[in-house]
């Protein structure tokens, strides 16, 4: 069962000479209805420009068309945003290339009102004074704010538009949805003759035919003194799908578990050749590929999970989010052409050790190679946070390093994706922390993580492999409230029998604050401040004048009392 809407749409230029509004909608089939949503959108032109209606059809036509090809890990929110981003930047360009450069109320602008719809929750994107309401159990209720400024009661003027200017700001919302709710999409020239009544009734008397019921709503508006032009949206949420609807789910009830696998054995067109690692979550083999004689790495999941659905799902995912990737640094799927006939994960092989290994093989590395290390695992983080992904489990034993010194991070069970966030499912989600020594400690507070999550475990890492501890020790696990959390102390880096400079020591510092917030915006911030000092810890650290300059700090002193002197005898003459 699968989202279902009931839409109807009518645009209509009213009592002026052309229609500058623009108005569109689009149901994909699956697996985009899942992952992306029902969009509808609708444009508004300004009636000063003579090429507002191009802005209109740029803006609608091109959200989407461009909002499908947006990655399917990114939020609703994100992908929104980034696609109006675009457009707007297009939009002002075309007017500052043409003659309406030094006159914005007469080039390309537009207003802008999307709602996608997407699982079990509405996304409202919106700028300009269009509007978006919803009807539920009688109760017409307006969701956009209108973006005019008012100079009288009979004056006013267009505050935030698309192609107005270079930075866009877009208002957005999300709204649980329920069976039942109707919503609209007005512009002005509608929603300025809104009568509540006469739009239940027109409802109600159209309840298959929403483009009739468009259509009477905008005539009604007309009849009522608009001399605007008029377009109407109206969808209706009849069903909502099911929490186990996902593609994902669906693929866990067809195929099933497979057996433990022996060397020798023939499994799915793969030779096992031996075990690599087994736990109670998972199985990795080494096989050869029979077809291209390739070694893969081959990932089953244990027997043991095969009454945990959550878990299942999350095995499912590591390889939806590994085909999303494209990261030297991060390990890479094979493609699967035959078809499977049972659940499991086809990944390169790597020839080589995990990092934990290396690290008890080599325990006082050089910080040079601490360096090039934390610069590779950086790398492998940026490529999932691009695309809206937190890992959540960085640490040592999920990280691979080849032959060739390339480190690889492995293992997403693990890995928080916003966009499949957003999308319902029946399986109940743990509090995924992955490994307690190195998750962040606002995991130990329930909070969802960030970006700076990821900083903080990487971190952990470099720490760990200059000094041989942690931080903090134990201690994150422990402290389960702020209060707790901000008696942590950071035991410094520095060490006798380390060359360790101290600006390397504010940086781990900096980047292992228990407070988020605190930590570096961004991971290339602390891959640079871990090569170069940091100017912000220079100039805390520059030594008083007296220190740097004794001649000079004493004239200076000398300086200022013989202007006291001059000051007080001055005052004793007066």
């Amino acid at each position: 069962m699968s989202l279902r809407v009931s839409v109807g749409q009518y645009s209509d230029k009213g009592r002026k000479e052309i229609n500058q509004d623009f108005h569109g909608l689009l149901i994909p089939k699956e697996p985009q209805l899942s992952s992306k949503g029902i969009v509808l959108a609708l444009a508004d032109g300004i009636s000063s420009s003579p090429v507002s209606q191009e802005a209109s059809q740029s803006a609608v036509t091109g959200f989407l068309e461009d909002y499908y090809c947006t990655s399917e890990s990114w939020s609703v929110k994100t992908s929104g945003e980034r696609v109006l981003s675009a457009t707007n930047s297009w939009l002002h360009a075309q007017t500052q290339q043409s003659h309406h450069r030094y006159d914005k109320d007469r080039g390309y602008v537009c207003t802008f009102s999307a709602l996608v719809l997407k699982s079990h929750t509405a996304h409202l994107l919106h700028v300009g004074d269009a509007r978006i309401y919803r009807l539920r159990d009688g109760v017409l209720q307006q969701f956009t704010e209108d973006h005019r400024t008012w100079l009288s009661s009979q004056q006013s003027y267009l505050a935030r538009a698309l192609g107005m200017d270079r930075h866009l700001e877009v208002d957005y919302a999300a709204l649980p949805l329920a069976v039942g709710d109707v919503f609209l999409l007005a512009t002005d020239g509608v929603h300025d003759y809104f009568d509540v009544e006469f739009l239940r009734s027109t409802l109600a008397a159209h309840t298959d035919n929403f483009d009739a019921a468009a259509h009477a709503l905008c005539d009604e508006a007309l009849r009522r003194g608009s001399t605007d032009n008029l377009t109407l949206q109206i969808v209706r949420i009849d069903a909502l799908p099911r929490p186990e609807a996902n593609e994902m789910v669906r693929q866990l009830a067809a195929l099933p578990l497979p057996p433990l696998l022996a060397p020798r054995t023939v499994f799915d067109g793969y030779q096992i050749v031996r075990e690599i690692k087994g736990s109670s979550r998972s199985h990795i083999y080494l096989a050869v590929d029979s077809q291209t004689g390739e070694q893969v790495a081959l990932k089953t999941p244990s027997i043991d999970q095969q009454d945990n659905p959550a878990a299942l799902e999350r095995f499912l995912m590591e390889e939806w989010i590994a085909r999303r990737l494209n990261s030297a640094h991060v390990l890479k799927p094979c493609s699967v052409t035959r078809p499977r006939n049972y659940l499991y994960v086809v990944t390169e092989f790597i020839e080589g050790q995990t990092l934990a290994q290396w690290m008890i093989d080599n325990p006082k590395p050089d910080l040079a190679t601490v360096r090039r290390f934390i610069e590779q695992m950086a790398r492998g983080l940026q490529a999932f946070h691009r695309l809206e992904m937190l890992h959540q489990d960085v640490k040592p034993d999920n990280v691979l390093i080849d032959a060739t010194g390339t480190l690889k991070i492995i293992d997403f069970g693990a890995t928080r994706v916003a966009g499949i966030s957003e999308m319902a499912s029946s399986i109940a989600q743990i509090n995924l922390l992955g490994s307690a020594a190195y998750a962040a400690p606002e995991y130990f507070l329930g909070e969802s993580g960030s970006a700076r999550s990821d900083q903080y475990s990487l971190a952990v890492i470099a720490y760990q492999m200059l000094t041989g501890k942690l931080p903090y020790g134990a201690n994150p696990a422990k402290a389960r409230t702020r209060a707790a959390q901000k008696k942590l102390a950071y035991d410094s880096a520095l060490r006798d029998d380390r060359e360790i400079p101290a600006w390397v020591d504010e940086a781990l510092r900096k980047a292992l604050d228990p407070d988020p917030l605190a930590r570096y915006e961004e991971l290339s911030e602390f891959v640079f401040d871990l090569h170069h000092p940091n100017q912000a810890f220079l100039s805390k650290t520059r030594p008083p004048l007296i220190e740097r300059h004794p001649v000079m700090f004493w004239k200076i002193v000398s300086l200022l009392l013989a202007i006291a002197l001059l000051v007080v005898a001055g005052a004793k003459a007066v």
